[in-house]
Protein backbone atom coordinates (compact mmCIF):
# COMPACT_ATOMS: atom_id res chain seq x y z
CA UNK A 1 0.00 0.00 0.00
CA UNK A 2 0.99 3.64 -0.38
CA UNK A 3 2.12 5.48 2.78
CA UNK A 4 3.34 9.07 3.26
CA UNK A 5 6.68 9.44 5.05
CA UNK A 6 8.67 12.55 6.01
CA UNK A 7 12.34 12.47 4.97
CA UNK A 8 13.50 16.05 5.70
CA UNK A 9 12.05 19.51 6.41
CA UNK A 10 9.38 20.17 3.76
CA UNK A 11 10.27 16.95 1.94
CA UNK A 12 8.30 13.74 1.87
CA UNK A 13 8.01 10.51 -0.03
CA UNK A 14 5.10 8.27 -0.89
CA UNK A 15 6.44 4.76 -0.35
CA UNK A 16 5.16 1.23 -0.80
CA UNK A 17 4.67 -0.76 2.39
CA UNK A 18 3.01 -4.14 3.11
CA UNK A 19 -0.75 -4.11 3.59
CA UNK A 20 -1.80 -4.73 7.21
CA UNK A 21 -3.76 -7.87 8.08
CA UNK A 22 -6.57 -8.43 10.56
CA UNK A 23 -5.80 -10.04 13.92
CA UNK A 24 -8.14 -10.75 16.82
CA UNK A 25 -10.32 -7.70 17.39
CA UNK A 26 -8.19 -5.63 14.97
CA UNK A 27 -9.87 -5.08 11.61
CA UNK A 28 -8.44 -3.64 8.40
CA UNK A 29 -10.09 -0.51 7.02
CA UNK A 30 -9.62 0.70 3.46
CA UNK A 31 -9.17 4.46 3.88
CA UNK A 32 -11.37 6.46 1.52
CA UNK A 33 -10.99 9.84 3.28
CA UNK A 34 -8.12 10.96 5.52
CA UNK A 35 -8.70 14.35 7.20
CA UNK A 36 -5.47 16.29 7.65
CA UNK A 37 -4.71 17.67 11.11
CA UNK A 38 -1.48 18.81 12.78
CA UNK A 39 0.85 16.68 10.65
CA UNK A 40 1.85 19.72 8.59
CA UNK A 41 4.03 20.71 11.57
CA UNK A 42 6.03 17.49 11.19
CA UNK A 43 6.36 18.22 7.48
CA UNK A 44 7.58 21.74 8.27
CA UNK A 45 10.11 20.53 10.86
CA UNK A 46 11.26 17.31 9.20
CA UNK A 47 10.03 15.28 12.17
CA UNK A 48 9.90 11.60 11.22
CA UNK A 49 6.86 11.09 13.39
CA UNK A 50 5.04 7.75 13.48
CA UNK A 51 2.27 6.90 13.22
CA UNK A 52 1.68 9.59 10.63
CA UNK A 53 -1.93 10.72 10.71
CA UNK A 54 -4.63 9.88 13.23
CA UNK A 55 -8.00 10.37 11.48
CA UNK A 56 -9.66 8.30 8.77
CA UNK A 57 -12.96 7.12 7.35
CA UNK A 58 -13.48 4.14 5.10
CA UNK A 59 -14.75 0.59 4.71
CA UNK A 60 -13.93 -2.58 6.66
CA UNK A 61 -12.23 -4.98 4.22
CA UNK A 62 -10.84 -7.69 6.51
CA UNK A 63 -11.84 -9.17 9.87
CA UNK A 64 -10.20 -12.01 11.80
CA UNK A 65 -13.08 -13.02 14.07
CA UNK A 66 -16.76 -12.44 14.53
CA UNK A 67 -17.27 -9.13 16.32
CA UNK A 68 -19.26 -5.92 16.20
CA UNK A 69 -18.18 -5.12 12.61
CA UNK A 70 -18.44 -7.02 9.36
CA UNK A 71 -17.03 -6.69 5.86
CA UNK A 72 -18.40 -3.66 4.06
CA UNK A 73 -19.23 -1.65 7.16
CA UNK A 74 -18.42 2.05 6.77
CA UNK A 75 -16.53 3.44 9.77
CA UNK A 76 -14.42 6.29 11.04
CA UNK A 77 -11.66 5.94 13.58
CA UNK A 78 -10.42 8.12 16.43
CA UNK A 79 -6.75 8.34 17.46
CA UNK A 80 -4.82 6.03 19.79
CA UNK A 81 -4.79 2.30 20.49
CA UNK A 82 -6.32 1.97 23.94
CA UNK A 83 -6.29 -1.28 25.91
CA UNK A 84 -10.06 -1.61 26.28
CA UNK A 85 -9.70 -3.15 29.75
CA UNK A 86 -8.69 -0.42 32.23
CA UNK A 87 -11.15 1.65 34.27
CA UNK A 88 -10.84 4.58 31.86
CA UNK A 89 -11.54 2.48 28.76
CA UNK A 90 -14.47 0.73 30.41
CA UNK A 91 -15.92 4.17 31.24
CA UNK A 92 -15.58 5.21 27.58
CA UNK A 93 -12.58 7.49 28.16
CA UNK A 94 -10.29 5.54 25.83
CA UNK A 95 -8.34 8.69 24.99
CA UNK A 96 -6.84 8.77 28.50
CA UNK A 97 -5.88 5.08 28.57
CA UNK A 98 -2.57 4.54 30.40
CA UNK A 99 -1.93 1.17 28.72
CA UNK A 100 -1.56 1.98 25.03
CA UNK A 101 -1.11 -1.24 23.08
CA UNK A 102 2.00 -2.29 21.18
CA UNK A 103 0.01 -2.96 18.02
CA UNK A 104 2.85 -4.31 15.93
CA UNK A 105 4.21 -6.54 18.69
CA UNK A 106 0.72 -7.83 19.47
CA UNK A 107 -0.55 -8.49 15.94
CA UNK A 108 2.65 -9.22 14.02
CA UNK A 109 1.94 -6.39 11.57
CA UNK A 110 4.60 -3.90 10.48
CA UNK A 111 2.10 -1.35 9.12
CA UNK A 112 -1.43 -0.15 9.75
CA UNK A 113 -1.10 2.65 12.31
CA UNK A 114 -0.68 5.48 9.76
CA UNK A 115 -3.74 7.14 8.23
CA UNK A 116 -1.87 9.03 5.50
CA UNK A 117 -2.04 5.66 3.81
CA UNK A 118 -4.41 3.36 1.93
CA UNK A 119 -5.28 1.04 4.83
CA UNK A 120 -5.24 1.21 8.60
CA UNK A 121 -5.67 -1.20 11.49
CA UNK A 122 -7.92 -0.57 14.48
CA UNK A 123 -9.80 -2.46 17.19
CA UNK A 124 -13.42 -2.93 16.15
CA UNK A 125 -14.76 -1.42 19.41
CA UNK A 126 -12.89 1.84 18.75
CA UNK A 127 -14.37 2.33 15.29
CA UNK A 128 -17.61 4.26 14.85
CA UNK A 129 -20.07 2.76 12.39
CA UNK A 130 -21.34 5.41 9.97
CA UNK A 131 -25.13 5.61 9.62
CA UNK A 132 -26.60 4.89 6.18
CA UNK A 133 -27.84 8.49 5.80
CA UNK A 134 -24.35 9.99 6.26
CA UNK A 135 -21.54 10.40 3.74
CA UNK A 136 -17.94 9.47 4.48
CA UNK A 137 -16.64 13.04 4.17
CA UNK A 138 -19.06 14.45 6.73
CA UNK A 139 -18.61 11.45 9.02
CA UNK A 140 -14.85 11.97 8.99
CA UNK A 141 -15.43 15.30 10.72
CA UNK A 142 -16.38 13.25 13.79
CA UNK A 143 -12.72 12.85 14.66
CA UNK A 144 -10.67 15.99 15.40
CA UNK A 145 -12.74 18.54 13.50
CA UNK A 146 -15.69 18.23 15.89
CA UNK A 147 -14.63 15.77 18.58
CA UNK A 148 -12.49 17.78 21.04
CA UNK A 149 -14.73 20.85 21.05
CA UNK A 150 -17.81 18.64 21.36
CA UNK A 151 -16.36 17.53 24.69
CA UNK A 152 -15.70 21.16 25.63
CA UNK A 153 -19.23 22.42 24.97
CA UNK A 154 -20.81 19.38 26.61
CA UNK A 155 -18.65 19.52 29.73
CA UNK A 156 -19.31 23.26 30.15
CA UNK A 157 -23.03 22.72 29.42
CA UNK A 158 -23.03 25.41 26.74
CA UNK A 159 -26.52 26.58 25.81
CA UNK A 160 -28.46 29.46 24.25
CA UNK A 161 -27.88 31.70 27.26
CA UNK A 162 -24.09 31.61 26.81
CA UNK A 163 -21.51 33.77 25.11
CA UNK A 164 -18.50 31.61 24.22
CA UNK A 165 -15.06 32.93 23.30
CA UNK A 166 -13.11 30.67 20.93
CA UNK A 167 -9.44 31.50 20.48
CA UNK A 168 -7.72 29.97 17.46
CA UNK A 169 -9.97 29.31 14.48
CA UNK A 170 -8.09 26.64 12.64
CA UNK A 171 -10.01 23.47 11.71
CA UNK A 172 -10.57 22.50 15.36
CA UNK A 173 -11.66 25.98 16.41
CA UNK A 174 -13.95 26.22 13.39
CA UNK A 175 -15.48 22.94 14.51
CA UNK A 176 -15.95 24.60 17.89
CA UNK A 177 -18.00 27.34 16.23
CA UNK A 178 -20.27 24.64 14.78
CA UNK A 179 -20.60 22.84 18.11
CA UNK A 180 -21.32 25.99 20.12
CA UNK A 181 -23.79 27.54 17.69
CA UNK A 182 -25.57 24.18 17.33
CA UNK A 183 -26.40 24.55 21.03
CA UNK A 184 -27.63 28.09 20.44
CA UNK A 185 -24.69 29.95 21.96
CA UNK A 186 -23.33 33.29 20.83
CA UNK A 187 -19.70 32.95 19.66
CA UNK A 188 -16.93 35.56 19.77
CA UNK A 189 -13.88 34.36 17.87
CA UNK A 190 -10.25 35.45 18.12
CA UNK A 191 -8.12 34.71 15.04
CA UNK A 192 -5.42 36.58 13.04
CA UNK A 193 -6.13 35.00 9.63
CA UNK A 194 -8.66 37.00 7.56
CA UNK A 195 -9.51 33.81 5.64
CA UNK A 196 -10.38 31.88 8.77
CA UNK A 197 -12.10 34.86 10.39
CA UNK A 198 -14.47 35.07 7.44
CA UNK A 199 -15.02 31.31 7.47
CA UNK A 200 -15.83 31.41 11.19
CA UNK A 201 -18.48 34.06 10.58
CA UNK A 202 -19.90 31.96 7.73
CA UNK A 203 -20.18 29.11 10.25
CA UNK A 204 -22.07 31.23 12.77
CA UNK A 205 -19.61 33.30 14.82
CA UNK A 206 -21.08 36.73 15.57
CA UNK A 207 -17.76 38.54 15.39
CA UNK A 208 -14.07 37.62 15.06
CA UNK A 209 -11.47 39.83 16.72
CA UNK A 210 -7.80 40.25 15.80
CA UNK A 211 -5.44 39.00 18.55
CA UNK A 212 -3.02 41.81 17.63
CA UNK A 213 -5.55 44.41 18.77
CA UNK A 214 -4.03 46.22 21.76
CA UNK A 215 -7.51 46.67 23.24
CA UNK A 216 -8.69 43.11 22.66
CA UNK A 217 -9.71 42.33 26.23
CA UNK A 218 -11.66 45.58 26.46
CA UNK A 219 -13.37 44.82 23.16
CA UNK A 220 -14.60 41.51 24.59
CA UNK A 221 -15.80 43.25 27.75
CA UNK A 222 -17.66 45.80 25.63
CA UNK A 223 -19.34 42.98 23.70
CA UNK A 224 -20.46 41.32 26.94
CA UNK A 225 -21.87 44.31 28.80
CA UNK A 226 -18.68 44.81 30.78
CA UNK A 227 -18.96 41.42 32.49
CA UNK A 228 -16.91 39.09 30.31
CA UNK A 229 -17.99 35.84 28.71
CA UNK A 230 -19.33 32.91 30.68
CA UNK A 231 -17.35 30.29 28.78
CA UNK A 232 -14.27 30.06 26.57
CA UNK A 233 -12.43 27.49 24.49
CA UNK A 234 -8.81 27.74 23.40
CA UNK A 235 -7.98 25.87 20.20
CA UNK A 236 -4.71 27.68 19.48
CA UNK A 237 -2.31 26.21 22.02
CA UNK A 238 -0.88 29.74 22.26
CA UNK A 239 -0.03 30.99 25.76
CA UNK A 240 -1.19 34.55 25.03
CA UNK A 241 -4.54 33.29 23.73
CA UNK A 242 -4.95 31.04 26.74
CA UNK A 243 -4.19 33.94 29.03
CA UNK A 244 -6.73 36.11 27.18
CA UNK A 245 -9.53 33.59 27.57
CA UNK A 246 -8.89 33.48 31.33
CA UNK A 247 -8.90 37.27 31.63
CA UNK A 248 -12.02 37.69 29.47
CA UNK A 249 -14.14 35.35 31.58
CA UNK A 250 -16.59 36.67 34.12
CA UNK A 251 -16.62 35.36 37.71
CA UNK A 252 -17.61 31.68 37.94
CA UNK A 253 -16.78 31.30 34.25
CA UNK A 254 -15.44 28.15 32.64
CA UNK A 255 -12.51 27.67 30.27
CA UNK A 256 -11.77 24.61 28.12
CA UNK A 257 -8.27 23.86 26.82
CA UNK A 258 -8.35 22.02 23.49
CA UNK A 259 -5.31 23.26 21.52
CA UNK A 260 -2.01 21.47 22.12
CA UNK A 261 0.55 23.82 23.67
CA UNK A 262 2.98 24.49 26.48
CA UNK A 263 2.80 26.55 29.65
CA UNK A 264 0.63 29.56 30.32
CA UNK A 265 0.30 31.83 33.34
CA UNK A 266 -2.60 31.55 35.80
CA UNK A 267 -2.74 33.32 39.15
CA UNK A 268 -4.03 31.21 42.02
CA UNK A 269 -5.71 34.06 43.87
CA UNK A 270 -6.69 36.53 41.14
CA UNK A 271 -7.84 33.98 38.56
CA UNK A 272 -8.89 30.92 40.47
CA UNK A 273 -9.96 31.85 43.99
CA UNK A 274 -11.36 35.33 43.55
CA UNK A 275 -13.00 34.66 40.19
CA UNK A 276 -13.99 31.08 40.96
CA UNK A 277 -13.07 29.82 37.51
CA UNK A 278 -13.35 26.21 36.37
CA UNK A 279 -10.76 24.89 33.91
CA UNK A 280 -11.30 21.83 31.70
CA UNK A 281 -8.79 19.83 29.69
CA UNK A 282 -10.52 18.35 26.61
CA UNK A 283 -8.60 15.99 24.36
CA UNK A 284 -11.34 13.94 22.70
CA UNK A 285 -14.84 12.64 23.45
CA UNK A 286 -16.07 9.77 25.55
CA UNK A 287 -17.35 6.82 23.48
CA UNK A 288 -20.74 7.37 25.09
CA UNK A 289 -20.89 10.73 23.29
CA UNK A 290 -20.80 9.17 19.82
CA UNK A 291 -24.59 9.55 19.26
CA UNK A 292 -24.33 13.26 20.10
CA UNK A 293 -21.39 13.79 17.75
CA UNK A 294 -23.28 12.02 14.96
CA UNK A 295 -26.28 14.24 15.64
CA UNK A 296 -24.16 17.38 15.19
CA UNK A 297 -22.88 15.97 11.90
CA UNK A 298 -26.35 15.00 10.70
CA UNK A 299 -27.91 18.39 11.54
CA UNK A 300 -25.17 20.57 10.02
CA UNK A 301 -24.51 19.40 6.44
CA UNK A 302 -24.21 22.90 4.98
CA UNK A 303 -21.78 24.05 7.65
CA UNK A 304 -19.64 20.93 7.17
CA UNK A 305 -19.48 21.66 3.46
CA UNK A 306 -18.05 25.08 4.34
CA UNK A 307 -15.69 23.65 6.96
CA UNK A 308 -14.17 21.27 4.36
CA UNK A 309 -12.35 23.75 2.16
CA UNK A 310 -9.83 21.69 0.17
CA UNK A 311 -9.43 18.15 -1.17
CA UNK A 312 -6.29 16.46 -2.54
CA UNK A 313 -5.34 13.01 -3.86
CA UNK A 314 -2.63 11.34 -1.78
CA UNK A 315 0.07 11.96 -4.38
CA UNK A 316 -0.51 15.74 -3.99
CA UNK A 317 -0.05 15.70 -0.21
CA UNK A 318 2.97 18.02 -0.45
CA UNK A 319 0.80 20.69 -2.07
CA UNK A 320 -1.74 20.16 0.70
CA UNK A 321 0.93 20.67 3.36
CA UNK A 322 2.20 23.85 1.71
CA UNK A 323 -1.34 25.21 1.66
CA UNK A 324 -1.82 24.35 5.33
CA UNK A 325 1.39 26.16 6.21
CA UNK A 326 -0.13 29.36 4.80
CA UNK A 327 -3.15 28.94 7.09
CA UNK A 328 -5.75 29.73 4.45
CA UNK A 329 -7.77 26.55 4.91
CA UNK A 330 -10.52 24.99 6.92
CA UNK A 331 -10.40 21.21 7.10
CA UNK A 332 -8.37 19.56 4.32
CA UNK A 333 -9.11 16.03 3.09
CA UNK A 334 -6.80 13.47 1.46
CA UNK A 335 -8.00 10.72 -0.87
CA UNK A 336 -5.58 7.74 -0.85
CA UNK A 337 -7.03 6.00 -3.92
CA UNK A 338 -7.26 8.93 -6.36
Amino acid sequence: MKVVEIVAPRQLEIVERPDPFAWGEFVVVKIDVAPMCSEYKYYRDGDYHRPFGHEAAGVVVEVAQQGRLKLGDRVFGPPRYACGKCDLCLAGDFIYCRNTLDVFGLTGNSTGKDTYAQYFLKQDWLLVQIPDDMGLEHASMGCCALGPTYTAVKRMEVDAFDTVIITGLGPVGLGGVINATFRGARVIGVEPSPYRAKLAKDLGAEIVLDPQDAHLRQAILDLTGGEGAGKSIDCSGNAAAQRLMIEALKPRGQAAFVGEGGDFSAHTSKDMLRKGLTLHGCWHYNMGDVPGVLQVIRKNPEKLERLITHKFPLDQVQSAFELQLKGDTGKVLLYPWE
